[in-house]
């Protein structure tokens, strides 16, 4: 209740109220991820940016932090959290807030809890909204101080992960009109980037990083408040819609997408908020280009294309909405390498690596504008071609992508090859590039038995499984294209490269694959995940692919939360490092693809526990990039890894990926078939229904349950001449 007069003395920015009060959140915040296609905002659970001055928070576009500080205070002292909520479909950040005491003069003027704040927060075509709504919960008419801060520094997001520069350009602030203060940033690349803070209704003080309300609010009344940051580059100001419409506009595309794509409903109610959870994030990641919808790797350090990542998550979610493969791959074939470029790691018919639009890209202050210095892109490329017609049975875009399909083969035969040993390795072309290239790229993930690190050029286990499949793959594809001699050879060249794989990358030492040949043709005795990605792929023989597996699920991997990127006994093994000896989700998925294909899949189950677990006690029930490897413990959540990028793509696509190989499922476009092939299902899991699952140009819905200790089938909605098989 107000204990003062309700117009209290003025309260301009040069005069606020004394503050003595402890309630006021002092700590770092929580954060959140909201996007929308290159543009994103890491928000903390207040809502605000930069409150602590030393986050990676910030509203971001095209690789550029166009505001680093959006901060509302009521008289000057930060409100309290009530709640926030991120909405299920991760469209909006929900906070509920309300005033601390304040004081005027020494004496009590307003206590807490008298006035609510609720504030939004959503991106939307480049620009950032909120509303903030103060509603009066006293008898008495208000005059409320509120001060809303902003600022732009126009950082490269490499410069936000810590990178140092020598010289920057320069920041332009200037008042614009009584609504709105532009920000101007000239870069030395040469280009003007740009952003304007809009603020409604007109404060009584703006000025060039802080707006100043006086806000009326009558007995049990509300006043609204809204905010937006517009960014733009050297182009024209990117409209912006009134809050309302902009948000009915999201949520009107988000139901579109939801009635088009594969829907998932399981009987376990903490399963289902995960999966939920997951699909949600995957809508978040992706972007609309000019070649199709484009799964971004993750936030906050990877919005924008990457290869590897993106081919990963499409082959996640094939079964679920084929159009991303399809966008991925058109998206790649685009950028795929036409020539040398030693500083870009490149060779003709190479797949990209990782695209960046920012300052110190275009001044190659980073190699990353364009860069190609993955080893894995241009095989697991051609696998999700094959993987894509297979379901689809697309023959306009097979035709489309054939070209850019023989470019990657010539590329993994060529200088994918360079010594011509029959296995793919790498190793960077000059000092700027990444010292390791594989999904492990991490400087000390690639390393010798004792630990020391391993000399390339470096042929990794995981490659040459993909490199199998790829050619499996590519030679089904031409034997659509009519092209039966072409496919003869590369069955015969998987084959090949099957029986060389068994000779030199079995380990009896270790009982496993080695993690990879170095420069000199040397096994690294190294148990690694990695090998589980080679069962994945097919190419391990079926005895040894055995003893993989039982050492994947044994202590030394499996944490109870997951499988270490390494196992526990290895000399480099550290539960908190990045690569070795980790928890990744994506990396897990693959190996349980693995076991299913070697028909294991009541190991699926335990790795699918493991994860489902870790998620539900994790924010959001969400799975972040990775988490730590230390042992499980009764009663204790995961341990983070603080700088994971949460939500991530291929985390997003781990437990749709270990649905898919639990049950099974293959998808033959040419038949419009949709085969169940001993389908599993975990205890807690029970029943799992599909809706509107394609296989060419027909569609089909089906439900598993758990029966007798069996699974039992029920198919519906078959359309088209689509049909389900239980093999």
């Amino acid at each position: 209740m107000a204990v003062a007069p309700s117009r209290p003395p003025d309260h301009s920015p040069e005069h606020e109220p004394e503050r003595i009060h402890a309630e006021a959140d002092s700590s770092p915040r929580a954060h959140e991820t909201l996007k929308h296609d290159d543009a994103f905002v890491v928000v903390d659970t207040h809502g605000d940016i930069g409150a602590f001055g030393n986050h990676a928070d910030g509203f971001f576009y095209n690789d550029t932090r166009y505001l680093s500080r959006l901060e509302m205070l009521i008289a000057r002292r930060p409100p309290l959290l009530l709640g926030s909520t991120l909405g299920r479909q991760d469209l909006q950040l929900c906070a509920d807030l309300t005033n601390t005491d304040i004081y005027s003069n020494g004496a009590l003027w307003l206590h807490k809890d008298v006035v609510h704040v609720f504030r939004t927060t959503y991106v939307r075509d480049a620009s950032l909204r909120q509303r903030l709504v103060f509603t009066n919960h006293s008898n008495v008419d208000l005059y409320l101080p509120v001060t809303i801060f902003f600022d732009a520094d126009f950082l490269d997001i490499f410069e936000v992960r810590g990178m140092r520069r020598e010289k920057r350009g320069t920041v332009r602030r200037h008042v614009e009109s009584p609504h709105s203060v532009g920000f101007a940033y000239s870069g030395l690349d040469r280009v003007i980037r740009q952003t304007t803070v809009h603020i409604d209704p007109e404060p009584v003080t703006l000025k060039e990083t802080s707006a100043f309300f006086r806000l009326h609010l009558p007995a049990k009344g509300s006043q609204r408040v809204y905010v937006t940051s517009v960014a733009a580059g050297d182009r024209a100001k990117v409209p912006c819609t009134h809050y309302v419409k902009g948000l009915l506009d999201a949520q009107r595309h988000l139901r579109r997408s939801q009635r088009q794509a594969t829907s998932i409903e399981v009987s376990h109610p903490d399963l289902d908020s995960v999966l939920k959870r997951s699909l949600a994030d995957l809508r978040l990641l992706i972007t609309e280009t000019p070649d199709g919808p484009y799964p971004y790797a993750g936030t906050p350090w990877y919005s924008t294309t990457f290869g590897r990542d993106a081919l990963i998550t499409a082959l996640q979610v094939l079964w679920l909405d084929p159009s991303i493969a399809r966008g991925v791959l058109r998206r790649l074939a685009r950028y795929q390498a036409q020539s040398h470029d030693a500083d870009a790691d490149a060779q003709p018919g190479k797949i990209l690596h990782e695209m960046r639009s920012g300052e110190m890209a275009a001044l190659r202050e980073i190699p990353f504008g364009l860069y190609y210095g993955s080893v894995d892109s241009t095989p697991l490329f051609v696998v999700l071609a094959g993987a894509y017609i297979e379901a689809t049975e697309d023959k306009e875009f097979h035709r489309e992508i054939w070209p850019a399909i023989l470019k990657a083969l010539e590329w993994i035969d060529g200088p994918g090859d360079p010594d011509g040993d029959g296995f793919v390795e790498y190793a960077r072309e000059t000092e700027n590039g990444l010292s390791n290239q594989g999904w492990k790229d991490s400087h000390d993930a690639i390393f010798n038995r004792d630990g020391t690190l391993a000399e390339g050029p470096l042929a990794l286990v995981e490659v040459q499984g993909y490199v199998y499949e790829a050619k499996n793959a590519a030679a089904r594809m031409a034997r659509m294209q009519g092209d039966d001699n072409l496919a003869l050879r590369l069955q015969d060249e998987a084959a090949a490269l099957q029986k060389r794989f068994e000779e030199k990358f079995w380990s009896p030492e270790i009982g496993t694959y080695a993690l990879a040949l170095d420069g000199r043709k040397r096994r690294l005795d190294v148990r690694s995940s990695n090998a589980g990605h080679a069962l994945s792929s097919g190419i391990a023989d079926s005895e040894r692919a055995m003893r993989v597996i039982e050492q994947m699920v044994s202590p030394a991997f499996f944490s109870g939360w997951g499988i270490r990127t390494i196992a526990s006994s290895e000399a480099r093994y550290n539960p908190m490092s990045y690569h070795n000896g980790s928890i990744w989700p994506h990396d897990n998925a693959m190996i349980g693809a693995g076991f299913a294909r070697y028909g294991r899949s009541d190991q699926i189950e335990t790795v699918f526990n493991g994860l489902l677990d870790a998620a539900l006690n994790m924010s959001q029930r969400r799975l972040p990039e990775l988490f730590c490897g230390f042992r499980r413990r009764a009663g204790r959540a995961p341990i983070l890894y603080p700088v994971a990028c949460s939500p991530q793509a291929w985390a997003s696509g781990s437990m749709l990926h270990l649905l898919k190989s639990l049950m099974g499922l293959k998808i033959d476009g040419a038949a419009r078939t949709i085969t169940l092939s001993a389908p599993y299902l975990p205890e807690r899991v029970g029943e799992v229904t599909v809706r509107n699952i394609r296989a060419g140009a027909g569609s089909a819905g089906f439900t598993l349950r758990r029966k007798n200790g069996g699974v039992s089938i029920d198919v519906t909605d078959c359309s088209d001449g689509a049909k389900v098989v239980l093999a």
